[in-house]
């Protein structure tokens, strides 16, 4: 039975639309009006049309923030991917892990991508839950009251190599340089962090879990679903991702269907500062992305060859008597 981690108002949570300007050597958003409550921004975020992709100006219903975590777990690298219900689109879809930017945030969105990963992304081992620092900075801990976290062996955020292209809040140049685009369906301004996230050696029986905010009458429920855990491991070869999908749990990889698989925007095409797409299938991606569906070429896979012409080595064939 899932175990509920966390109540809230989500009254509480205010944000600020934007003005945002781009042209094809970097964008700049500054907030205006005044602050919007969840039911405000969703009325708002409605469909909007840009004639020129990369040099523009317009109002936006409000700035979201999207991490690609990189972890690093075993000598390997992986992904992580979250499933999500969106109810404000009636939709289900793997995204990255990303949230809303409040108010006195918009300066710091990066301060509120770290956030959502210590509220999305959970580490657990026998002996309890995973703090994290980044850099000398510990992450929150949102569910301590429900949850025993360890401190002593926390896993470390750090940045990786951001946009080429800058971004700024009003004339402040944004750290870390995080993507940008401009999600047309929604009206929103939407910045991608490049982050890594290394577990520490000494984590045994390692099991990922994700925990996301639903609207639940006049609360946003935080729960933990042992049976569906909801966060996702893409492999990464060489720094490219694989086509292929796992679950982590006790140190064990399992394989995760990807049949009729929807991903969120972020991974569909952008055209210049510009996404269009509300979604894309698991498999249209693949084919952009130039994968093989089948994942033969993977490291996992690789192993598994090695491994049964070994065991073809070590037993020998049986003699066909004349």
């Amino acid at each position: 039975m899932p175990r509920t981690l966390i109540r809230k108002n989500p009254s509480n949570f205010k944000t600020l639309p934007l003005f945002v300007e781009a042209t094809p050597e970097g964008l700049s958003y500054q907030s205006v009006g005044r602050p919007l409550n969840f039911s405000q921004i969703l009325q708002r975020r409605r469909p909007v049309t840009v004639a020129n992709t990369e040099r523009f100006a317009l109002e936006l219903a409000n700035l979201g923030v999207s991490v690609r975590l990189t972890l690093h777990w075993q000598n390997r690298d992986y992904w992580v991917l979250v499933r999500q219900r969106r109810q404000d689109r009636g939709d289900v879809v793997l995204k990255l892990i990303s949230g809303y930017v409040p108010a006195h945030e918009l300066n710091l969105p990066l301060h509120t991508a770290i956030q959502e990963i210590a509220e999305e992304c959970l580490l657990e081992t026998p002996e309890g839950w995973l703090g994290g620092r980044f850099n000398d900075t510990w992450l929150p801990a949102p569910y301590s009251s429900a949850l025993h976290y360890r401190e002593a062996m926390p896993f470390r955020l750090s940045p990786l190599s951001g946009s080429a292209r800058p971004v700024r809040c009003a004339n402040l140049q944004l750290i870390e340089r995080p993507r940008a685009y401009v999600h047309l369906p929604t009206a929103s301004l939407q910045l991608i962090y490049d982050l890594r996230l290394d577990v520490p050696k000494e984590a045994k029986s390692l099991s990922l879990f994700h925990v996301d905010e639903r609207l639940e009458g006049d609360q946003l429920v935080a729960r933990l679903d042992r049976k569906r855990p909801d966060l996702y491991l893409m492999p990464l070869q060489d720094g490219h991702p694989l086509a292929e999908l796992y679950t982590l749990k006790k140190d064990q990889l399992y394989p995760a269907s990807t049949r009729g698989l929807y991903l969120a925007e972020s991974f569909a095409r952008q055209e210049g500062w510009l996404v269009k797409d509300e979604r894309i299938r698991w498999k249209d991606w693949v084919r952009q992305q130039g994968l093989n569906p089948s994942g033969k070429d993977s490291g996992l896979a690789l192993l598994r060859g090695k491994a049964k012409l070994l065991l073809k080595k070590m037993v020998p064939r049986k003699k066909v008597s004349s």
